[in-house]
């Protein structure tokens, strides 16, 4: 089946869907009031050093202060003025997810680097997520359709996705024959094959993309925005759009207009089909997206063998649990334990980019006894992983079953930007059960009681609590009555929480 991309724009929203083999692979959500700035270039002001932590807040003009840390610092201050100018520093970086390349070490403690008051470049590499402010680097990278060009580095990084050892060998002489001196670039994966033109359009228009950031940065007081990367439509034809996605397909004739734009003038060789969508059914119902989101947004996910997968996220980690279900196999217990893990590592890797699950991920197998069986599963994980453009770090199985790995966040995922915490249980997932809620109204009408002076009181509860107190729980409110001499009236109100509960005295 084709491998497509589906774009659904409206005037608060914008949806992105990779599908391949007819299956929703990842999806991109930006809202008008909410706009994603991963890759946007600010310029700061450090309000807080924080020796401790080895970090600093810096004031870029957000609700939150973004949190910078040492590692990220770019520490030639002395020779800010140059770095300005592009010349770069042989101070060697980090750089993107999916590509080979430098690592720095910090040389010196955030506190010699950094002072408060201090402005400096920085640029977004991760989202505000959760209560967390945004993390900053000083290091700016600015990615191309082939290149991505890292000021502050005199490096050249291949993608370790491209494995043929001849074509990185071709790709890494071209760049740096071209490269201006002491600058740095990345190889990104789409580059491969592609001619030296190719690369040097790339690597020209990124110098001048950097020459205008860096005068813009002259002429302004931090805190401000320098450079925003571009919307999310443009940004994942950019990184997404390869020879392996035959169709586009776009609902809206503005944005229809921007992408045919936007390839003509950077993949002016991509052979695409490319479609303006005018059916009245929506264009996610059409394509069968909005139950696949639907699906993506619950805690339980099936598996075809009757088995299933349970899918529950912290601040920092996820916990996904693996059980045989209704699934009870054909020849032995270890057989059916193993067909129902190797089936829930294919749903498990689908499911962590469709809802781009990051950070630290335990993942709960099924144990098995044999050795051999537990190589199998983990070697079915990190095949299923390869498809994944987030970098993935795979621990080897546990005794316990369990393995633990990390995947890098940069955004939401989909449930934080799609839901919120409950209020009626305050995002824990549970609320008290009614016997409990029962049981705590009993204690409390005896602290209240001893001083009530009223012959009558009433108590107002949630409906399902007042047939439990009419019901199996009446003994507990006569014996209440007996022992202090007074009337209890039960009154339901549809509009409590089952928690929530009145005492009134009359």
């Amino acid at each position: 089946m084709p491998n497509e991309l589906v774009i659904n724009t409206s005037s608060h929203e914008t949806r992105v869907a990779l599908i391949e083999n007819g299956t929703i692979a990842e999806l991109y959500i930006e809202r008008s009031k909410v706009k994603g700035i991963v890759g946007n270039i600010y310029k700061g002001k450090v309000v807080r050093v924080l020796p401790g932590m080895q970090a600093a807040f810096v004031d870029i003009g957000l609700e939150k202060a973004a949190f910078l840390y040492v590692a990220d610092v770019f520490d030639a201050l002395d020779e800010y003025d140059s770095f300005m100018e592009g010349n770069g520093s042989k101070k060697e970086v980090g750089q993107e997810e999916e590509s080979e390349g430098p690592v720095l070490h910090p040389m010196h403690p955030i506190e010699d680097l950094l002072q408060e008051g201090q402005e400096l470049l920085v640029q977004i590499s991760k989202e505000p997520i959760g209560t967390k402010g945004a993390r900053i680097t000083s290091h700016i990278s600015l990615p191309g359709r082939h290149l991505v060009y890292m000021p502050t580095v005199d490096h050249v990084g291949i993608s370790r996705r491209i494995e043929d050892e001849e074509e990185r060998e071709r790709l890494r002489e071209i760049v740096d024959r071209i490269r201006p001196a002491g600058s740095g670039f990345i190889v990104r994966t789409v580059s491969e094959g592609k001619s030296e033109d190719d690369l040097l359009a790339d690597l020209k228009y990124l110098l001048k993309l950097w020459e205008e950031v860096a005068k813009k940065k002259d002429n302004v007081h931090a805190p401000a925005l320098i450079h925003s990367d571009l919307d999310v439509t443009q940004k994942v034809v950019r990184d997404i759009l390869t020879e392996s996605v035959d169709r586009i397909v776009v609902d809206s004739k503005p944005e229809y207009d921007k992408v045919v734009q936007f390839i003509t003038t950077f993949m002016p060789k991509m052979k695409y089909s490319i479609e303006l969508y005018d059916e009245e059914e929506p264009i996610f119902d059409n394509f069968g997206l909005e139950v696949e989101i639907s699906r993506a947004l619950g805690r339980k996910v099936w598996l075809k063998s009757g088995g299933y997968i349970i899918i529950e996220q912290t601040e920092a980690l996820t916990a996904i649990d693996v059980n045989t279900g209704r699934f009870v196999g054909k020849h032995n217990l270890e057989d059916t334990i193993l067909k129902t893990n190797l089936e829930a590592v294919k749903e498990i890797a689908y499911q962590l980019r469709l809802r781009n699950l990051g950070g630290i991920i335990i993942i709960d197998f099924i144990d098995m006894e044999k050795e051999v069986n537990r190589e199998k599963v983990y070697g079915a994980l990190e095949e299923a992983l390869k498809a994944d453009k987030s970098k993935t770090n795979i621990l080897k199985i546990s005794e316990l079953g369990l393995v633990e790995m990390t995947r890098k966040r940069v955004r939401e995922s989909m449930g934080r930007m799609m839901c919120e915490p409950c209020p009626y249980c305050e995002g824990r997932g549970y609320v008290k059960s009614k016997i409990t809620v029962c049981h705590e109204i009993f204690r409390e009408l005896r602290r209240e009681m001893l001083d009530i002076r009223g012959a009558k009181v009433t108590l107002t509860v949630h409906p399902q609590v007042a047939d439990l107190l009419y019901d199996e729980e009446r003994r507990g409110l006569e014996e209440l009555e007996r022992r202090f001499k007074k009337r209890i009236t039960v009154r339901a109100k549809p509009g409590f929480h089952q928690e929530q509960f009145e005492i009134a005295i009359s």
